[in-house]
């Protein structure tokens, strides 16, 4: 399935990226995921001055088949990311930081200490930013969610991605249940914080199963919910299976509502 449908075109220009945005990730040295995972928002997001950082490298441990972003043998973590994203924040003028990462099984905490680290900074330029953290499981380590959780993010963002059917096929390294854990714990750690998940469709899911998902959701205590179409990012990633229209999305927002989501 290659053609879009009317509903997800954008016009050309969207598409462009500023060079003035590419200048500041290679000034800062930075990644950012809407490159590393061929995002087709990028040239709309980019050129609001709106990117999602992303940390601890641009090689994941993990090899999900919905996902562009590089697979492999990670590189050594760059200490200096937490001033630089700090940084560039400030200087792009940016509001809502929304930071996320690669995988990073291969470190002893995940990489939890780094994300503390970025979120203490951009704090400690601009106390009024808001700052989300999109973070991998931390294979549901404790003391890594506790480190998030006393980091004081204003979001914690975890996606479950799809529903459980699919697990083996999109995410075979993940654990639906672990990541409710996941979401439960930083609720139990840290009370004020916003959770935060978020789900593909078009994948083959059934609208049951996306009931499903989000009953279990607000049983975990997530307050924020995302649901996006899948779009497969080459012919070698996960096929598209079906293109949702806004009227269904329409249908499963006010569904979530219902159920008690704070935002959907």
């Amino acid at each position: 399935m290659t053609k879009f449908p009317e509903w997800l075109r954008l016009k050309l220009p969207d598409k462009k990226v500023p060079p003035e945005m590419i200048a500041l990730l290679k000034e800062f040295n930075l990644n950012t995921v809407c490159q590393s995972a061929r995002c087709p928002n990028i040239g709309k997001c980019f050129s609001h001055k709106r990117a999602t950082f992303m940390i601890l490298g641009e090689i994941c441990t993990r090899h999900c088949s919905f996902c562009a972003v590089k697979k492999g043998a990670p590189v050594p973590v760059n200490d200096e990311e937490p001033e630089s994203i700090a940084k560039a924040c400030v200087k792009l003028g940016i509001q809502h930081a929304v930071i996320t990462s690669v995988t990073r099984d291969d470190l002893p905490d995940g990489g939890a200490l780094l994300f503390y680290r970025v979120i203490k900074e951009i704090k400690k330029l601009n106390n009024k930013t808001i700052v989300e953290v999109l973070t991998p499981d931390f294979k549901e380590n404790n003391a890594s969610l506790r480190i998030i959780a006393e980091a004081f993010p204003d979001i914690f963002n975890h996606n479950v991605e799809t529903v459980p059917s699919l697990y083996e096929y999109i995410r075979p390294e993940a654990d639906f249940k672990r990541s409710l854990r996941v979401l439960k714990k930083i609720k139990k750690f840290n009370s004020k914080i916003f959770t935060k998940s978020g789900i593909m469709v078009g994948m083959g899911e059934k609208e049951e199963e996306v009931y499903g998902v989000m009953m279990d959701l607000r049983k975990a205590g997530c307050d924020i919910l995302t649901i996006g179409q899948y779009l497969q990012p080459t012919t070698a990633h996960f096929p598209v299976k079906e293109y949702l229209t806004p009227e269904i999305f329409c249908e499963y927002k006010e569904m979530a509502l219902n159920m008690g989501f704070k935002y959907v």
